[in-house]
């Protein structure tokens, strides 16, 4: 609705004032005729009609009050009709899905980059703040007040919602790829709820992938993001049990996987990584494309896996990588070697709500058989983490250890 709508505003505020007014006249309009066959067409309709009532008030105003807002019109008339009533094609045709656009439009490079991603994900794909706030690895305060600089920077700064044009594309490109696998990874794992799997945003992500790649079939990263996120996703069904617990990638029944899915993916990597050095998502592609490839878990290439992770630590030094890169590590030289470097990454800080960091020294102290260590890096998991199926996880393997929660 806010895409379509903004669409024809050309203007974020506004358009998010007229999707709150549609709502407001649905509560009257349906509480009295009923709800319309097409709740989501009916609201859509009436937030674009209430944008295009609002400008072309305003235009009027404008022709009525020239010497008060901005010079006289051109000789004959009105300077054309609202943007809204435009005709189709120009630069809208450049970008064929209005989520999308709205996407590439967000990602305005006057914004911070963390402030264009945040931003664009809580506006365009219904990320909570918290949940934006967890994949920044920051508090939800600092979040929120991140997104609300980048909505008065928009306002102050007077940038309009227009849609870039294929020129401009490319200089946004990273953005979006960033929005896109942030929306995907927050659906992969559910930040906090029941559920492991929040299906309705990773389909989101993967149909975003995919129009980007009809869009930009040239660029390698776009190949690399499409086939990370397809890869990733073909395991969906073996992440659980039949009790819907979480399973580890090593007890996954591999058998279960989505074989199609996956030759998809994997067909896609060869053209990201070809041509120069690759780009962090062609590089997760490639791990990702090893992992699918191996029959089972202990015939993994881990050599080739943790090399790839160096070269992905240079290219996106990000301490999510570095802790990955020691899972890695953990596999060809042993718990012991890995365990060295994960206290080192500790000490830097910026992992201190990150649940995964204390959940993987448990791991490796468990195998090390320093069971009471273990339990309490279980426990400060325990502490940290919000979705319920990780939860439960940790709460079977501090169990296991003979210890309570």
């Amino acid at each position: 609705m806010l895409a379509a709508t903004a669409r024809v505003a050309r203007d974020i505020d506004l358009a998010e004032e007229c999707v709150q007014d549609a709502y407001v006249a649905a509560l009257d309009a349906w509480s009295r005729n009923g709800v319309p066959r097409s709740p989501g067409a009916w609201l859509t309709t009436a937030a674009r009609n209430r944008a295009l009532d609002t400008l072309r008030r305003q235009q009027t105003l404008r022709a009525k009050l020239p010497l008060l807002i901005e010079p006289d019109p051109e000789p004959g008339g009105l300077a054309g009709p609202p943007p809204g009533d435009r005709g189709a094609g120009q630069e809208d045709d450049v970008i064929p899905d209005d989520r999308l656009r709205l996407v590439f439009t967000c990602c305005h490079p006057a914004l911070a980059r963390e402030a264009q991603v945040a931003l664009t994900l809580r506006l365009v794909c219904g990320v909570t703040t918290a949940e934006i706030a967890q994949a920044f690895l920051v508090s939800e305060p600092t979040m929120a007040a991140r997104v609300t600089r980048a909505k008065k920077k928009i306002s102050a700064a007077r940038i309009a919602y227009r849609v870039p044009g294929e020129a401009e594309l490319p200089d946004r490109l990273d953005a979006v790829l960033t929005v896109v696998h942030l929306l995907f990874t927050t659906g992969h794992t559910a930040p906090a709820g029941q559920r492991l799997v929040r299906a309705d945003l990773v389909d989101r992500a993967i149909g975003l992938a995919r129009m980007l790649r009809e869009l930009m079939p040239d660029e390698r990263e776009v190949r690399g993001l499409l086939a990370l996120l397809l890869l990733t996703d073909a395991r969906r069904a073996t992440r659980t049990d039949a009790a819907g617990r979480l399973l580890l990638l090593e007890d996954q029944d591999r058998a279960q996987r989505d074989r199609a899915v996956i030759e998809e993916g994997i067909s896609l990597v060869p053209g990201a990584l070809r041509g120069g050095c690759p780009g962090r998502f062609a590089l997760q592609a490639a791990i990702a494309a090893l992992h699918a490839e191996a029959p089972s878990y202990a015939t993994t290439d881990w050599p080739q896996v943790l090399a790839l992770y160096g070269e992905l630590l240079r290219a996106w030094p990000s301490p999510v990588v570095a802790l990955n890169r020691i899972v890695a590590l953990a596999e060809v030289d042993g718990p012991e070697a890995a365990l060295a470097e994960l206290d080192e990454l500790g000490r830097d800080g910026r992992l201190a709500s990150y649940h995964y960091l204390p959940a993987a020294r448990a791991a490796l102290l468990r195998r090390l058989g320093r069971r009471a260590e273990a339990a309490d890096a279980y426990r400060a998991a325990l502490e940290l983490a919000s979705n319920e199926a990780e939860r439960d996880f940790l709460a079977r393997r501090l169990a296991a250890l003979g210890s309570p929660a």
